[in-house]
């Protein structure tokens, strides 16, 4: 369903079809062209992006993951996912992942909707914790004004899909289902 710029679709898909893996696949190769450290290196490619993406849509059915999107009237500009399957030990935290918006969509309000409705997913599935990282500086002001406590930063945890190190800063949120 087509969005308003102020009001984002956003859903969760438990079946992914082919339009949505394809375009899932070009929100992720524009974010990684963009430069986002998202665990991929440019170029990325097609095949590459498709086969990250159906291990995503697989894992959402089987209700290991909730898989969220934003959608405009051009189709889908964001995605968030939840990682609900954790050790036995730690039944009430999630994970949250690869919050994506596509750069033609950024600065509309897509990833505060996104993070919003990841946080409404995790407490229906009865998760009190959530903890996430992040290596962009946009994406830490957004967690800390939604109420994301920060931890700390890791010093050149990861790559940036140009080359060059980059730190990651870890957030965790209490839900209080």
């Amino acid at each position: 369903m087509p969005a308003e710029s102020s009001s984002p679709s956003i859903r969760r898909l438990e079946a992914v079809t082919d339009g949505e893996l394809q375009s899932l696949a070009g929100l992720l190769i524009d974010c990684v062209e963009g430069g986002a450290s998202v665990s991929f290196m440019h170029p990325l490619s097609p095949a590459r992006a498709l086969a990250f993406w159906r291990s995503v849509a697989d894992g959402a059915g089987r209700g290991e993951r909730a898989l969220l999107v934003a959608e405009d009237a051009a189709g889908i500009v964001g995605t968030v996912q939840v990682l609900l399957d954790q050790p036995e030990n730690q039944p009430h935290r999630a994970d949250v992942a690869k919050m994506l918006v596509h750069r033609r969509a950024r600065r509309q309000g897509l990833g505060e909707a996104l993070m919003q409705a990841a946080e409404q997913v995790a407490r229906e599935c009865g998760k009190t914790l959530l903890v996430l990282d992040t290596a962009s500086d946009d994406a830490e002001r957004l967690y800390a004004r939604l109420g994301w406590q920060r931890c700390g930063v890791i010093p050149g945890y990861a790559l940036l899909p140009q080359g060059g190190l980059c730190d990651t800063t870890y957030f965790y949120r209490l839900l209080g289902c």
